[in-house]
């Protein structure tokens, strides 16, 4: 699990006093692709405390970055007074939200119910559960369970219609694949309709929040509130975060940014954030952070001047990583980078960052007698012993930070009791080494 002892919303109390509502805070930030009427959602959320929600399947044991774009979100509006629903799906996570290419695998309903469990922690720790407004946390198993197939399709199935159905753009993609579609994904729209409908009903929920991807599944649910309890319900659809380049977002190296630090560690997830393109970071921030639109506009302007400095990568890497990971853990991180890239100490440095500071490079397991002209081989550092050989003796290879200058030098006391080390060949060309 996060296992992180700051509460994320702590980092959250900043307010952009800028903002006359926070609706106009959500279209500036860039976070409003779609909605219902605009103009009544405006004076909706510049009004009295009103209930909204977002849903979150268990198809996964850890949410991700398209996750965070929600939860942040959800924190927003209620920074804004408003109440907040977390609906993590245990019915629809034994379903599976139909993708563009293929059908989901279904997994067991033990793994469901241990994710849905994983998920509302994670969940919780974004969201005040304080005072009038605190977060309720609900699962859709509690009220999909009791109702029978045949009461299900009397009382909500009959307000859906197979043309419209077909119409939304998942299920038209799997209806025109090779794939097809079965009708256990063909059914989620009706489940998450059925979600809302219950949540207006329980709770007088009137607002849904969500990625513009699920737009269908979204007003399935405001269309069933308007057609049986005859009252209006609204969306809003989050434009789907891509790099400039158009790549996806959220991926590094192949490999999804997941919120869990044991599937994604701190050190892994602030390089990613440091590493965002120029063209990226100013959205980033926006989305991201809750920082004021004073400070992101001052850090667009030294993006324009100074792009070298990469201040507003090092302010979005520490800010993000504070929210998910806590101020700590950031703190770590940000002491490993200094000290892998030569401005900070090795030595004092938590072991559970510096491991996964040094598996996130290239790297090797090696006997304690292992030669440094040989793991620089085994590394990648240099194609061949002779090259390794000739890099020490120019004076180009450190272990730890400090000078190789023997060119059959080994391991064989210069390794912490950690059995780690750091490999540098010049200043930027850097490899772990662990010693069994």
């Amino acid at each position: 699990m996060m296992g992180v002892s700051d509460p994320v919303i702590l980092a959250t109390q900043q307010n952009d006093s800028s903002f006359e509502d926070v609706w106009e805070e959500l279209k500036w930030r860039g976070l409003v692709h779609v909605s219902t009427d605009e103009t009544a959602l405006k004076e909706l959320l510049a009004g009295e405390p009103i209930t909204y929600y977002c849903g979150f399947d268990p198809t996964a044991a850890s949410l991700h970055l398209g996750n965070l774009v929600q939860l942040l979100v959800l924190r927003r509006l209620q920074l804004a007074g408003h109440k907040p629903l977390g609906l993590v799906g245990g019915s629809t996570g034994l379903i599976g939200d139909p993708r563009p290419t293929a059908e989901r695998t279904l997994n067991t309903r033990e793994t469901v119910e241990e994710w849905v469990a994983r998920l509302q922690t994670q969940v919780g720790r974004f969201l005040s559960a304080e005072g009038e407004n605190a977060v309720r946390l609900v699962n859709n198993l509690d009220w999909t369970a009791p109702l029978s197939a045949i009461d299900f399709l009397r009382e909500i199935g009959q307000h859906f219609r197979v043309g419209t159905m077909i119409k939304k753009d998942a299920v038209a993609a799997r209806l025109n694949s090779e794939a097809g579609i079965s009708y256990t994904e063909f059914s989620y729209q009706i489940l998450q309709g059925f979600d809302y409908l219950e949540l207006h009903r329980q709770y007088d929920c009137v607002l849904q929040t969500g990625g513009s991807d699920q737009w269908g599944n979204l007003t399935s649910g405001t269309d069933l509130i308007r057609r049986v309890e005859g009252v209006s319900a609204h969306a809003i659809g989050t434009p789907l975060i891509t790099n400039s380049d158009g790549t996806k977002f959220g991926k590094s190296e192949g490999n999804a940014i997941w919120l869990d630090a044991e599937m994604c560690s701190p050190y892994r997830f602030y390089q990613f954030w440091l590493n965002s393109d120029d063209a990226d970071v100013i959205a980033r921030l926006k989305v991201f952070t809750f920082l004021t639109r004073a400070e992101i506009e001052r850090l667009e302007a030294v993006v324009a001047a100074e792009p070298f400095r990469r201040e507003a990568q090092k302010v979005l890497a520490r800010e993000v990583t504070t929210l998910v990971h806590g101020a700590g853990a950031t703190e770590a991180v940000i002491d490993a980078s200094a000290a892998l890239f030569g401005t900070g100490e090795l030595a004092g440095l938590d072991a559970a960052t510096l491991e996964s500071a040094l598996r996130e490079l290239p790297n090797t397991t090696s006997a304690p007698d292992a030669s440094i002209a040989q793991l620089l081989v085994d590394t990648g550092l240099v194609a061949s012993l002779g090259e390794g050989r000739r890099a020490i003796k120019q004076g180009g290879v450190s272990l730890d930070n400090v000078r190789v200058d023997d060119e059959a030098a080994t391991l064989e006391g210069r390794v912490a009791a950690g059995g780690m080390a750091l490999l540098k060949r010049g200043k930027k060309t850097l490899a772990g080494v662990f010693v069994e």
